[in-house]
């Protein structure tokens, strides 16, 4: 969209036959300064866009045990080897070439309003972004239940809630802070996290008999294949998160590709080499592999030392991955406000660090608000809505290709149309699987949800007709809505 560049709001880019016409601003970039941004703030470049992306996805092999406990070892293995491949390289690909296509902070969003209309964009923004916060509130769970290995009294009661809270405010406060130190922090984290687990690895070589690989898990255990394509899943989605940042990166364009790609790799690499070395070189029964049994398997591998670094790498892995999604998920209130989609204070920014605070707020409030459920309840809903608005999302994909076939595409998948439709088909199919499978508590939260979300449409729809509160680009979305 480089012939946006210099335009104003009041001269519309003249269009060619298959380019959208502009009536959704590109948000947060360079090509537009807008009341909500300051131009001189800083923006994200290479290493610390790849490390947030990293902790948008994945943080470490933390999580991935629960599939040896559901199919075993073998399934496991090639789980973490072939899921990538069908599903997240997928998912990357489809986030690079719209990123760079719409560089804004509306990310899928904008997605889904230039395929379908508004109706679809605000449906989208609704379910990635409740799926986001709820994602979000496994991690400070997450964290306290490596930190009670190490301090019991956060077992339970009292302890567990305050330090639920205060940790979750805490991490709020230190994204508050600014993307920049968030960004910078994350490849700080990435490092620690991962160095335990490459030095379990290596000193596991010489103890690894890889006729373990091999097994399907212990006779008589019934494989439970819920919580197997729902670890998989939980641990290898959410790539698509990173594009609600675009309008924060540097050279989006040229960043974007290389951040993904790059991530892709590390991501992968990170749970696949930690997996094989302690499958190989540990024995015991199948049921002990639950979260956070790598740091008992660094123990049996080298001794208590390592079990105790892997655990406070746990909870560093923790608190990069709540700020890397809360960022993602305030900056898309951030972008649905510049976009009209949210009243406009929801684009507000703080004075100080430049950051969506009332994004910031809104997220961890809500996240405050489910952190209390159990673990496998959030994830699963996490991933419920999440596969509704990946659905929608592959549609988008697939519908701007055929409706705007001639756009400017600074990053395109190589594929032609036929091509792009069963690279989705394939995702697609699992994501149905997902749902499914789901429990009858998920199918409630989530159907609530969706309907809450509809009703929200229309609600914002009468409050911009009956001028009853104030909206960015209002004008644009009425016509497009007409």
């Amino acid at each position: 969209m480089a012939e946006l560049r210099g335009r104003t709001k009041q001269e519309p880019p003249e269009t060619t036959v298959g380019e959208p016409p502009n009536l959704l601003p590109v948000t947060g970039t360079d090509t537009l300064t807008t009341p909500t941004r300051n131009p001189t703030n800083k923006k994200l470049s290479l290493l610390p866009l790849i490390f947030l992306i990293y902790f948008e996805v994945a943080g470490g092999p933390y999580g991935e045990e629960p599939a040896v406990k559901a199919a075993g070892p073998l399934l496991a293995i090639l789980g973490f080897l072939i899921f990538p491949f069908i599903w997240s390289v997928p998912e990357a690909l489809i986030t690079a070439e719209l990123s760079t296509a719409f560089p804004g902070n509306g990310g899928f969003v904008i997605w889904a309003h230039r395929a379908f209309g508004p109706f679809c964009g605000s449906l989208m923004g609704t379910w990635k972004f409740l799926s986001g916060v709820i994602n979000v509130a496994a991690f400070p769970v997450l964290c306290i239940d490596y930190l009670e290995k190490l301090f019991p009294v956060f077992d339970s009661g009292l302890p567990r809630k305050l330090a639920i809270l205060i940790s979750t405010l805490f991490l709020s406060f230190v994204n508050y802070t600014g993307l920049t130190i968030v960004g910078y922090a994350a490849v700080g984290l990435g490092v620690v996290s991962l160095l335990p687990f490459i030095i379990m690895s290596l000193i596991a070589i010489p103890q690894i008999h890889p006729h373990r690989w091999g097994s399907l898990g212990q006779q008589g255990v019934k494989k439970d294949w819920n919580l197997f394509f729902n670890t998989l899943f939980w641990n290898l989605n959410f790539w698509d998160n990173v594009s609600t940042l675009a309008g924060e990166v540097e050279k989006p364009q040229k960043t974007f590709p290389v951040a993904l790609f790059s991530a892709v790799i590390l991501t992968c690499l990170a749970y696949i080499v930690p997996l094989l070395a302690v499958t190989g070189a540990v024995s015991v029964d199948q049921s002990e592999w639950e979260t956070g049994f790598m740091a008992n398997a660094a123990q049996m591998i080298s001794g208590k030392w390592l079990k105790i670094w892997i655990e406070i790498g746990a909870v560093l892995s923790a608190i990069g991955l709540y700020e890397a999604q809360l960022s993602s998920s305030a900056y898309q209130l951030q972008g649905m406000a510049d976009l009209g989609f949210l009243p406009k204070f929801f684009a507000l920014r703080s004075k100080w660090f430049d950051t969506p605070w009332v994004g910031i707020l809104l997220s961890t409030a809500i996240t405050l608000g489910v952190s209390y459920m159990t673990f496998t309840d959030i994830i699963s809903s996490a991933n419920f809505l999440y596969s509704l608005g990946m659905l929608l999302e592959f549609a988008s994909f697939v519908w701007l290709r055929r409706k705007y076939p001639t756009m400017k595409r600074p990053y395109r998948v190589p594929m032609r149309l036929p091509g792009l439709v069963i690279m989705c088909l394939i995702p697609s199919g699992f994501l149905i699987f997902i749902m499914v499978i789901a429990t009858k508590i998920v199918y409630l939260v989530s159907g609530l949800m969706t309907v809450g979300a509809i009703g929200w449409y229309f609600l914002i729809k009468f409050c911009r007709s009956r001028k009853l509160l104030e909206f960015n680009n209002g004008d644009e979305n009425e016509d497009e809505e007409g």
